[in-house]
């Protein structure tokens, strides 16, 4: 009832704990940085399935019950591709979130992956009603028109233990943050125009999946499926496994 501009940025992100959901996932990057920096990927330290840290599995760490269920569910299902939903923006945000300088608010810090990810933050800029419109307005100040409503998340502001960094590094997902619509609290009015902005992009972000190579890998010998294979591609350093 408040609208948008009069409720604040961060209304709903906390729980009933006080934990920003938003920053709440383990910060993996750091561990992956501090490796590449003494030159311990891959052959010492993992550049994918990288586990988590003790601290953050300890009963009293600052982590919320949705925060632990999400990481299980994610462990459990081995989902390849995924997309949160934010409002108060138009702008389609891919990993890296968090700066690669800790001390930098805003660095672009693209993954082993940009190509990919630029790739899957265009389908769904192109085809969103609302980010493609020509009579297209900023939202508030920052003018997202100029990158084709795409951005790198660290880029535009640093989020370390961000769900996208973290299904990146952890698992198999390739996940990005779509902020749908300026209104960050839309009437109930607004919300089938909403929906039409969107439903395409949704649809074609989806069809995304069957993007790229897919198959089974076997033994040469019984032709069995081998579990956990990891595939490596020459020139990215983020590998993946069955």
């Amino acid at each position: 009832r408040q609208g948008s501009e009069l409720s604040g940025w961060a209304m709903g992100r906390w729980t009933y704990e006080g934990i920003d959901l938003n920053h709440n996932f383990a910060d993996l990057n750091t561990a992956l940085w501090d490796a590449e920096d003494h030159d311990l990927v891959p052959h010492a330290f993992p550049n994918h399935y990288i586990p988590i840290p003790e601290y953050y599995t300890l009963a009293n760490a600052t982590v919320a019950p949705e925060t632990r269920a999400v990481i299980d569910w994610m462990q459990r299902y081995p989902f390849v591709l995924s997309a949160n939903l934010h409002g108060g923006e138009l702008v389609v945000t891919y990993p890296f979130d968090m700066t690669r300088t800790y001390w930098k608010a805003q660095e672009p810090t693209p993954t082993a992956d940009d190509g990919v990810f630029r790739w899957l933050a265009t389908v769904y800029a192109t085809s969103n009603l609302a980010m493609a419109s020509d009579e297209r307005r900023l939202c508030h100040y920052d003018d997202f028109t100029r990158f084709g409503n795409i951005i790198n998340g660290a880029d535009w502001h640093t989020v370390p233990g961000s769900m996208n960094d973290f299904s990146y590094l952890h698992t198999n997902c390739f996940e990005i943050t779509v902020e749908l619509s300026c209104d960050k609290f839309p009437h109930a009015s607004e919300l089938p125009a909403e929906w039409e902005n969107n439903r395409e992009s949704l649809l074609l972000y989806m069809e995304q999946v069957h993007r790229g190579i897919k198959g089974v890998v076997r033994d040469g010998d019984t032709e069995q499926g081998i579990a956990n294979a990891i595939i490596s591609v020459d020139g990215i350093n983020h590998d993946v496994r069955t």
